[in-house]
């Protein structure tokens, strides 16, 4: 298995737990995202912290977690992301339309801030 899902009161927490975020995982993590999705699930942690490669099919299956989030008003944060990984999100000029946090806690008081409101 490649992923951990947890699902806790108000958000599920996604964990890719290879070291390469790329197109032999990809395809599962889409197919994963879209079933929280369907099971309406608003709210999405990925946390990559085991990830230290990401290629442009790992950046495809992130975007497609944020759409689905964002369709479905809620929200889309990404954690734990290695100094590669950021780099390309950077790169690709991601990381002005994705939430990064720097671990799990930012990203649960993201959440909770947003919840909030």
């Amino acid at each position: 298995m490649n992923f951990i899902i947890r699902k806790e009161e108000n958000y599920s927490c996604v964990k890719v737990v290879q070291d390469r975020l790329d197109s032999f995982i990809s395809p599962e993590l889409k197919a994963e995202l879209v079933v929280l999705s369907n099971t309406e699930e608003q709210n999405i942690i990925l946390d990559l912290s085991d990830c230290s490669y990401c290629d442009s099919s790992g950046l495809s299956a992130i975007l497609v977690g944020n759409r689905l989030c964002e369709d479905s008003e809620g929200i889309f944060i990404i954690c734990n992301l290695s100094q590669s990984v950021e780099k390309m999100i950077k790169l690709a000029m991601l990381d002005s339309i994705l939430v990064i946090a720097s671990n799990l806690e930012e990203a649960e008081k993201i959440l909770n801030d947003k919840s909030q409101l």
